[in-house]
Formats: structure tokens, C-alpha cells, sequence
């Protein structure tokens, strides 16, 4: 139980924070599914319903009133290695869940409940690297209380705290381990109006720190996020969006005595909306993502590499009965292998993501 604990922590880690296969190696990004249609271009400047919360806290300053949004992503991964294991994906649910109130002309407040992190992954059990990894079940949620403050026409600021538990299960033909813990992280942004038809946000999210519990303690750093965000208005039909994202990874260089060789990460986004009418609009949008895992030295667990993301969705507009977002991407991902020390072999990577998103202000 012991040996096959410590040599799973590190693969504990590159699980965790893989999140699923949408999350390009870092944490998954459908933490709404409105945002999924433009492949989560102009994330932190949108602001078009509450789950801005969690993508930059400053964009509630554009909600008025009290606004509720629910919703759910489902991801369907595919890992199949050539050592055989079968398809050690599948699919997993994102939900989500977001208010935000108004409680005079500049202030808002809000609270926002998601999964950064879920994974959930199963070889079979006869498979050859059965003695490196088996099953793989990681569950979070992110409690994300916040407030927002417009200085004035211009600028706005937004800050949140977030209480975030992890509850962890990794079998392989050993054993099993499991561990939970909870801890303590904190968002910011600030969202500028340059002018009625274009707005950029800068959004951070802070590193959290886990101290898992289980077998022997082990600590655990997850990265810090900066994103930059822009949307305009291009014409009375069209609008675009884009993102520039910057993930910290390097702070988790090593757990366990084991060398993660982890690099820092970033993502680039460019999306668009067309207004078909009052109640249609179409989107779609491009990312692409590139791995914090070195190539050779991914992981059997969540074997990950750069990838590319093609997103279409649309939105249905209904008034005082609220809005209904849909949206799909799929991910096309460059074929990892991993090292020959912990398993070796080639894999095919892909997954399909689809999400749906119900938002109503009162």
C-alpha cells in the first residue's frame, strides 16, 4: 500500500490537474457552457450572464437586478493506448450553478458553485500496465463567493474567495488510495469599457494549496491563472472575442521526491457571434492549448499533450423568460507517448464536448 501510494502521487497530481480531457492540462475551462459555443474566447470580458463570477468577477457590475444561470458540460474523452487497456475514457458531467444580485447602483454581490477539476478515467484490469494504473476518480467543488464594485462608467473591480474540496480514489493491481482534503484560493479582475462597443477584462486566479489526507500527507500546489480578455461589437450583427491565457505551472516541480518536469502553459482563443434575430444568434470559435507536460513524459493516468479546439453553438433569446446557450467542441489532440519507466507506449487522444446553459435575470 505504501510503495504503490507514493509512486501514484505524482500521477495523482498530473490526474488532478489534467482535470478532463478538455482542459488541455490545466484546469478545465467549462465552468459555464455559454461560453462553449466560442470556444471560451473573451472569457473574462463578456459578462452576459452570472457565471462571470467565476471567469472575472468585475463583469456582475453588467448584470442587473438579480440574475440566476444553471448549467451542465458533459465530456466525453478518449484514451486508448497501444498497449492495450481498452478506452480508458469517457463521459463525465460539469455542472454549474450561479447568482448574482444587485444591491444598489454600483455594488453586487454573488455566489457561484462549479467542478474545476473532474476526471474519471478506467483501463481494464488484466491490461499490461495494471501495476501503474487502473482507475482514476477525482472529484472538486468550488464554492465562490464574490463582489463586484463600479468605480465608475469605465472601469469596474471584482473580487472572490473560493473553498474548494478534492475528493481523490486511484486503484491500480496493488490497491487502492484514496485522499480529500479542502483549501482556500482567491479570484480578482477588473473589466474596462473603452467605449459602448468594446470592453477587455484581465481576470487571476490564485494557486491553491492541497494537503491531502491519505496514506502518507502529501502537498500539493495547484497553478495560478492570468487571463486577458476582449470583446467588441464589430456591427449591429456581429461580434468578436478573444483570449489570452497564462497558467503558472512550474510551482508544482516536484511531489514526492519525483521530478514532474512541468513547464509553464498557455492558451489562445478567437471566437464570434452572429445575431441571426432577436431571439437567434449563432457562435463558434478556435483555441489552441498548449500542454504543460513535456512531450515523452506524460502520464498513464491522464496522458495529455497540445491540442486544438473547433466550437460551435448558438443561443436562444426569450425575453423575460431568460436565455437558453448550446454549444459543442471538439479537441483535436497531438498523439502523447509515455516514458518507457513508467509504462511506455503510444496513445490516441480525442474528446467531444457538448453543454447546455440556462440564464434569467428578475
Amino acid at each position: 500500500m505504501k510503495n504503490m501510494t507514493m509512486r501514484t502521487l505524482p500521477a495523482l497530481v498530473l490526474a488532478a490537474l489534467s482535470g478532463t480531457a478538455a482542459a488541455a492540462g490545466f484546469q478545465a475551462l467549462e465552468q459555464n457552457a455559454s461560453g462553449l459555443g466560442t470556444g471560451y474566447a473573451g472569457s473574462a470580458a463578456i459578462a452576459d450572464n452570472a457565471s462571470t463570477i467565476y471567469y472575472n468577477p468585475a463583469g456582475m457590475t453588467l448584470l442587473p437586478g438579480r440574475q440566476i444561470s444553471l448549467g451542465v458540460a458533459g465530456v466525453g474523452s478518449r484514451y486508448e493506448s497501444s498497449l492495450g487497456g481498452g478506452d480508458a475514457g469517457g463521459w463525465v458531467a460539469l455542472p454549474n450553478g450561479y447568482l448574482s444580485w444587485q444591491l444598489n447602483p454600483d455594488l453586487f454581490v454573488g455566489l457561484g458553485i462549479s467542478q474545476p477539476f473532474r476526471l474519471e478515467t478506467e483501463y481494464t484490469s488484466g491490461w499490461v500496465n495494471a501495476d501503474y494504473a487502473i482507475r482514476s476518480d477525482i472529484k472538486t467543488v468550488n464554492y465562490n463567493p464574490s463582489v463586484a464594485y463600479r468605480l465608475n462608467d469605465k472601469v469596474s473591480l471584482g473580487f472572490g474567495l473560493n473553498y474548494q474540496t478534492m475528493d481523490t480514489v486511484l486503484t491500480d493491481v496493488t490497491g487502492r488510495y484514496a485522499a480529500d482534503d479542502s483549501a482556500w484560493g482567491w479570484n480578482a479582475g477588473a473589466l474596462f469599457t473603452l467605449s459602448p462597443a468594446m470592453r477587455v477584462g484581465v481576470a487571476y486566479r490564485s494557486g491553491i494549496n492541497y494537503r491531502l489526507q491519505g496514506a502518507p500527507v502529501a502537498d500539493m500546489k495547484l497553478p495560478d491563472t492570468l487571463t486577458l480578455s476582449v470583446w467588441q461589437q464589430v456591427s449591429d450583427r456581429w461580434e468578436a472575442m478573444g483570449d489570452l491565457s497564462f497558467t503558472r505551472w512550474n510551482r508544482l516541480d516536484t511531489l514526492a521526491g519525483e521530478n514532474l518536469g512541468f513547464r509553464n502553459s498557455w492558451r489562445l482563443a478567437w471566437g464570434a457571434a452572429y445575431k441571426y434575430s432577436d431571439a437567434w444568434k449563432v457562435k463558434f470559435g478556435l483555441a489552441y492549448e498548449r500542454t504543460p507536460v513535456h512531450d515523452g513524459i506524460a502520464n498513464l493516468r491522464v496522458p495529455d499533450n497540445d491540442r486544438f479546439r473547433l466550437s460551435l453553438g448558438g443561443q436562444w433569446n426569450g425575453g423575460n423568460y431568460g436565455r437558453v446557450d448550446v454549444g459543442y467542441s471538439y479537441l483535436f489532440v497531438r498523439d502523447p507517448s509515455v516514458d518507457a519507466s513508467v509504462g511506455g507506449g503510444k496513445y490516441d487522444i480525442g474528446a467531444h464536448v457538448v453543454g447546455a446553459q440556462y440564464s434569467v435575470g428578475f
